[in-house]
């Protein structure tokens, strides 16, 4: 999942910023069918699909890993524990008052 302190990227600007300059339809389908059963971390604002430098670096170590036949990167603890607190706040949304 995507931390709310990465910057966001469009798909274009993602596209852009890879070395191959992939087709945006190329990230579409990343994050839906993935490679080597990793897929592509996104999310949606606005109608728009977002990714991050971080997300592309994350899938490409993840994607590599497998390739290769080894297990991914391990998380490090800070990171399962964002990934703890992202999921907790998913879960259970503040309740607005009116």
């Amino acid at each position: 999942m995507l931390n709310t302190d990465e910057k966001l990227l469009t798909f274009a600007q993602a596209a852009a910023w890879l070395p191959s300059r992939p087709h945006v339809a190329t990230l579409h389908r990343w994050r839906l069918k993935g490679v080597h059963g990793v897929r592509l971390e996104t999310v949606r604002i606005g109608g728009r699909r977002y990714t991050s430098q971080e997300a592309i670096s994350r899938f490409v170590a993840a994607t590599t890993a497998a390739a290769d036949g080894s297990p991914p990167p391990a998380r490090t603890a800070r990171q399962r524990e964002r990934a703890i607190r992202e999921a907790e706040k998913e879960l259970n949304p503040k309740k607005k008052t009116p």
